[in-house]
């Protein structure tokens, strides 16, 4: 009899994680507290991203922080608040965010984001699937010339990564993106970038795993977990009792919540992050990242995707109209004769990015117990890394050699 592994957390992550464990031979149930619909992996930008190899908790990110605290439509805000979780992962960024240690993550970040990148090339040729992909890359938009050059710099870096990046003009720019009538100085110009229709993907993921099987609880809240012998026994939910030989833990910014159930903290803070779609042609083919603003735009099936802020706030859902504006509004800077309507500000979305103070992902098994692996802590690169994610649990749980090397991603790293 298959051994049967349960994955707590229905997003990306999750259902990647379910579809390698699925391929192994693995008894396979996916449960999630929500429907299905919504969420980071419904609301993101789509991006697949080995030019995002600079984690969050970078120099200078805390006093850019400091700054903008103060600035409600702010690309990054973080709400100051007495929680001893929060101010313990605050230090922890502090302390994460030198010079040596990114340049230490440069390498792991866009390997697992590269090994991504192919893995969803092979899901989509596989007869199983035919979802949006396309390979276009990226552009980094700016306006002023401070920005050209940060972001040249970082370029250059990811030259030397082995990545193909150029430092395009506003003319040699508008000779590949000719009709989006851009209204900006220059872009760096990432070629390994791809990008996606978030939702397209995810129903045909759902379809596959439930058309081979797999168990899928939707709208079902995980309420403990039992421990015997430094093993979890058995999952409770709001709903029913499960026994299983393994559990993945995928559940996102609400993962912290039930490790601690085990005695074990892996900081995570929610980062929400906003969505508006733009259902109307707008011309525009190739993805960008809007530097200043820090807003994402991506072309996708049918509509265009403006994606931005990172609020961090704790876990809620409430939509501020400042920031959905401020998405807004960059799209009206960057792009002539682009306006976001009323309608489309008022139809905007919002997603928990679960963030950790490094910028990098948890993925592993900590001491603390035997049968749980645990895959979160993304941030911004949840989809990116949503299939290379995926296989890495699978091949933890089957003990195979893994693709890549797991130590900066380990669950009981020291801050």
């Amino acid at each position: 009899m298959s051994k049967h592994t349960i994955v707590i957390g229905g997003g990306i992550i999750g259902l990647c994680s379910a579809y390698y464990l699925h391929q192994e031979g693995y008894q396979v149930t996916v449960i999630d507290k929500s429907n299905f619909s919504s969420g980071a992996s419904y609301v993101n930008a789509g991006y697949i991203t080995p030019s995002h190899f600079i984690p969050l908790a970078a120099p200078g990110m805390i006093s850019k922080g400091l700054k903008w605290m103060f600035n409600p439509a702010s690309p990054l805000y973080i709400k100051p608040r007495f929680d001893i979780d929060f101010i313990k992962w605050s230090l922890a960024f502090k302390k994460s965010a030198t010079a040596a240690k990114v340049e230490k993550a440069i390498k792991p970040i866009k390997d697992i984001n590269i090994l991504s990148r192919e893995l969803y090339k092979d899901i989509n040729n596989s007869e199983d699937f035919n979802f949006h992909f396309e390979k276009k890359g990226l552009l980094m938009c700016y306006k002023t010339d401070k920005v050209g050059e940060e972001e040249w710099q970082v370029g250059q870096r990811g030259i030397k990564a082995g990545l193909n990046v150029e430092n395009l003009s506003l003319k040699e720019v508008e000779k590949i993106e000719p009709k989006a009538n851009l209204n900006i100085k220059g872009a760096i110009y990432y070629h390994s970038d791809a990008h996606m229709t978030p939702q397209d993907f995810m129903q045909q993921m759902l379809f596959y795993l439930k058309s081979k099987g797999v168990a899928i609880y939707s709208n079902e809240a995980v309420l403990d977990l039992c421990i015997a012998k430094d093993k979890i026994s058995k999952v409770i939910t709001d709903k029913q009792e499960l026994i299983c030989d393994e559990v993945v833990l995928a559940a996102g910014s609400w993962s912290p919540l039930l490790t601690k159930k085990l005695g074990l903290k892996i900081p995570i803070q929610a980062g929400k992050g906003y969505r508006i779609n733009v259902e109307r042609k707008t011309n525009i083919t190739i993805p960008a990242i809007l530097c200043e603003s820090k807003v994402a735009v991506t072309p996708m099936q049918g509509f265009t995707r403006f994606a931005g802020t990172m609020e961090i706030a704790g876990i809620n859902h409430d939509i501020n109209p400042v920031r959905v504006n401020a998405i807004a509004n960059a799209a009206k800077l960057y792009y002539n004769n682009l306006e976001i309507n009323t309608e489309e500000k008022l139809k905007a979305d919002c997603g928990l990015r679960p963030c950790s103070p490094d910028g990098m992902p948890y993925i592993g098994k900590s001491s603390k117990c035997a049968n749980l692996t645990i895959a979160s802590g993304h941030a911004m690169m949840g989809w990116s890394l949503g299939p290379a994610t995926g296989k890495l649990v699978s091949e933890i749980i089957t003990g195979k050699k893994t693709s890549l090397e797991l130590a900066p991603f380990h669950p009981d790293r020291r801050f």
